[in-house]
């Protein structure tokens, strides 16, 4: 994970007189000398009567803009206030998430700051929520605000995959590793690892060749191997024994309990962009915890990401609509 020198705060509602997502990632910026963008996408279709010529829309466009603009200011006000670089912007663009992708690539942001989507996700892949695609398509980390309330020495936990499930790039334990000490050290946090392994791999024996004395044995094996790949992967911080969890369950359930008991304000996770039925079939543990989770979730990426998001903005969306004919 590079230095975090410019946060991009996606808002998602200006006349909101508070948002966890802003006051997080200027406490982040404060920490890591770093600077703000708020940043509003302005995604709602205008409708225009094809045969009414009352209305002009690059006056709409402009006034709609200008209003945005100014109830960021506000936003940015009191950030300004207390010692912080504040820029505000808004733009006609659309979807939402492409929108944030492609200002972020603009202003070479470091992070994308952005608060959860409300409610839980059902098939989150196909409505095309907000954080969910920002999931995928972020070539930058991403960081979703679940939670209110400033970080106080907040306990950071790294969910790292050693055994590389899924075939997910070797390094992207290092840059999962990394970004957790970046935010866990400015934060003057605890910077915490878990690592996830399935004992027993359902279907790898034959159910009548098990018995207790051979599963305690494949047990113990699995358990040594996951653990020296554990240690192996944490050569490159320093994290205390109390502070590095290796858990015998499915990923997904070891994750949850873990960032519960460690009492976690971030959890920190890789996620890998994929399309298609592979997606569907395979899944993705960063995904499936975005509504277990209790606390924050930074997610990134491997180093050489390529965004498929493209870089002009799509502007105002104007369908047309006919008028009725009188009855």
């Amino acid at each position: 994970m590079r230095s975090i020198r410019r946060i991009l705060v996606a808002v998602k509602d200006p006349t909101s007189k508070r948002s966890p997502a802003v006051a997080k990632a200027a406490q982040l910026a404060r920490a890591l000398g770093a600077d703000l963008e708020l940043f509003h996408s302005i995604s709602t279709p205008r409708y225009v009567d094809a045969y009414s010529s009352n209305e002009t829309l690059p006056d709409i466009e402009r006034m709609t803009r200008r209003q945005c603009m100014e109830q960021l200011e506000a936003m940015a006000g009191s950030v300004r206030r207390k010692g912080l670089k504040v820029a505000v912007s808004a733009e006609w663009d659309y979807p939402v998430y492409e929108a944030i992708v492609r200002r972020a690539t603009c202003v070479k942001a470091d992070l994308i700051a952005a608060e959860r989507h409300a409610g839980r996700h059902i098939a989150p892949g196909l409505l095309q929520l907000t954080d969910w695609e920002l999931l995928r398509l972020s070539p930058v980390p991403v960081l979703l605000v679940k939670t209110a309330g400033a970080y106080r020495r907040p306990a950071v936990l790294a969910a790292i995959d050693p055994a590389h499930t899924y075939s997910k790039p070797a390094k992207l334990d290092d840059e999962i590793l990394r970004a957790g000490f970046t935010v866990a050290n400015a934060l003057r946090g605890t910077l915490h690892a878990v690592h996830a392994y399935i004992p027993v791999p359902i279907g790898a024996f034959p159910y009548y060749s098990l018995n207790e004395n051979v599963l305690v044995r494949l047990e113990a094996q699995s358990a040594a191997v996951a653990q020296r790949s554990f240690d192996r992967a944490l050569r490159s911080v320093k994290i205390p024994k109390a502070r590095r969890h290796l858990v015998g369950l499915h990923p997904i359930t070891a994750i949850e309990h873990t960032a519960r008991e460690t009492r976690s304000a971030i959890v920190v996770m890789g996620a890998v962009s994929r399309s298609g039925l592979k997606r569907l079939f395979i899944g993705n543990t960063a995904e499936s915890l975005l509504d277990r989770l209790p606390c924050d979730v930074l997610i990134v990426k491997p180093a050489h990401f390529a965004s498929r998001v493209q870089r002009r903005r799509r502007g105002i969306r104007r369908p047309v609509m006919a008028a009725i004919p009188a009855m």
